[in-house]
């Protein structure tokens, strides 16, 4: 089988305006784990006050996914992950999601 360029792959509206926009913010939330979590458990801990006291885990955690969200090479890196994701399952006809999953023992 032929080598494909993924750059002559055409894309859909929705897969570049709401896919691979929705890979990146996973993939921020990954990268940005830490102040993530900070940021739930400072509003865990706050109850009602969390608008007040979760101020500052709250601007570091906006500021670590804006960076990302607004990377275009870390866009390019998502974008091309998808149009791999995308041949494969034309290829197999099988999601990544299910791909993923482990096959059972005893088959």
């Amino acid at each position: 089988m032929e080598a494909v360029n993924t750059e002559e792959i055409p894309l859909r509206h929705v897969e570049k305006d709401v896919l691979i926009p929705k890979m990146m913010r996973e993939k921020a939330k990954e990268l940005c784990a830490e102040k993530v979590e900070a940021f739930n458990h400072c509003c865990k801990d706050s109850g009602f006050f969390m608008v007040f006291k979760c101020r500052e885990q709250n601007a570091a955690m906006k500021e670590c996914l804006t960076i990302h969200y607004t990377d275009p090479v870390f866009y390019e890196q998502c974008k091309q992950e998808y149009i791999q994701e995308k041949l494969e399952f034309q290829r197999t006809g099988i999601a990544a999601k299910n791909r993923k999953q482990k096959l059972p023992a005893s088959m």
